[in-house]
């Protein structure tokens, strides 16, 4: 499953314009945007005993970056709205695999501030968990 993917999906989720979705960087920093990112973590990879031909499933590490407008009210609400709509996934496919939960990282969106032009920032962290 590649960040493209998940990129695809976040834009189907209804929370800003799909063109305003982007992977890897956000570009010239439209208002209003989401930006997918890779998230590191720690540990080991899934493998389950007997190896990795005994593991179902995997995970992808997911950073979201809701970058919306100067009102905090507003950036706020968008940020809960996707938190609350990645809460209540159910299993679904992408990219040609089954995706059995959406596993979420932090309690709440957490607030980052602004950008250097006052822009409001909130960062999601999830994990997809997936059949491998």
């Amino acid at each position: 499953m590649q960040l493209s993917d998940v990129r695809d999906w976040i834009a189907t989720l209804g929370v800003t314009a799909p063109e305003n979705v982007y992977s890897g960087k956000l570009p010239d920093k439209q208002q209003k945007s989401i930006g997918v990112y890779s998230r590191t973590g720690s540990g080991y990879p899934v493998t389950a005993l007997g190896g990795y031909e005994a593991s179902s499933y995997d995970l992808k590490r997911i950073s979201l970056l809701v970058h919306w407008t100067v009102k905090q009210r507003e950036a706020e609400g968008a940020a809960l709205k996707l938190f609350e709509l990645l809460r209540t996934q159910g299993p679904f496919e992408l990219s040609g695999k089954k995706v059995w939960c959406v596993r979420l990282e932090v309690p709440e969106p957490q607030d980052v501030g602004t950008d250097d032009t006052g822009i409001f920032e909130y960062v999601i962290w999830f994990d997809l968990i997936y059949e491998r």
